[in-house]
């Protein structure tokens, strides 16, 4: 199961900071995260960048290993 790690609004739209999705590739895996959350989630991931050990991916198709770790990160605002 690959851990998803939620930051600031994404964290907030979810309702948690992480969780565990049993999810074969990326495009699954956001499936899941939408229709367990919600429009307000799937809102967020619209905008959000998501990285995959570190490294930005947007492929649906980016197979996952069993112990992937993913961060979700949406825009921020400041500066």
């Amino acid at each position: 199961m690959a851990t998803v790690r939620f930051f600031a609004g994404a964290a907030e739209a979810a309702g948690t900071e992480s969780e565990r999705v049993d999810a074969d590739d990326l495009g699954s895996l956001l499936a899941d995260l939408r229709a367990r959350h919600g429009s307000e989630l799937a809102r967020v991931l619209a905008l959000s960048s998501v990285l995959h050990e570190g490294q930005y991916v947007s492929d649906p198709g980016l197979q996952l290993a069993h112990d992937a770790v993913l961060d979700v990160l949406p825009p921020f605002a400041g500066g």
